[in-house]
């Protein structure tokens, strides 16, 4: 029931062509939400950020969807453009984008009114550490688990793979113009 679950949440998994990735990334859903206080719809209606403002209607599951489709539509184009330079791993890219931010769900809980806030753990640990964590127990490679710890401001201490810098990329463009917007 789970892995339907997750399969509904991700339609996007069946882009990993690596079975054995694919379901590892997978199984980090799993795992996250199993040690989450937020369930499946919750994803659905939480916003993706806390720090955009009371009044953002893009949901978690709306922002992390769009950042794998701009991933992988990028990743694509630069192995169009520059194969033999910049490879670009697409199922390693695919991974990383679905699992960056799978920590938020150890990052978030719900209050009383059921609002999503920073929880304890969240304030002491943030996404791209728990991200990894969960990533790690269930077998994800390093250069899946290096997308998860570098496509967040943490990552700007550290040299990023191609695919890092793609996924860090396609998170921030779909996160800064809701935080820093210029409004007409």
């Amino acid at each position: 029931m789970m892995l339907q679950t997750i399969n509904e949440l991700w339609p996007e998994l069946e882009w990993i062509q690596d079975r054995d990735l694919r379901e590892k990334t997978a199984k980090t859903w799993e795992l996250a939400l199993r040690k989450s206080v937020l369930k499946p719809d919750d994803l659905r209606k939480i916003p993706f950020t806390l720090l955009a403002g009371p009044d953002l209607k893009v949901s978690f599951m709306d922002h992390k969807r769009a950042v794998v489709h701009i991933a992988r539509e990028s990743g694509l184009k630069f192995n169009e453009f520059f194969a033999n330079e910049l490879p670009v791993n697409m199922d390693v890219l695919i991974a990383g984008a679905i699992l960056a931010d799978v920590g938020k769900l150890l990052e978030y809980e719900l209050d009383a009114k059921g609002r999503c806030i920073q929880g304890k753990y969240g304030e002491l640990v943030r996404h791209p550490f728990s991200g990894v964590s969960l990533a790690e127990q269930c077998g994800v490679p390093p250069e899946v688990c290096h997308i998860i710890a570098a496509h967040a401001g943490e990552g700007d201490q550290v040299k990023r793979s191609t695919e890092a810098y793609i996924v860090h990329h396609a998170d921030f463009m779909t996160f800064l113009p809701f935080k820093n917007r210029v409004r007409p």
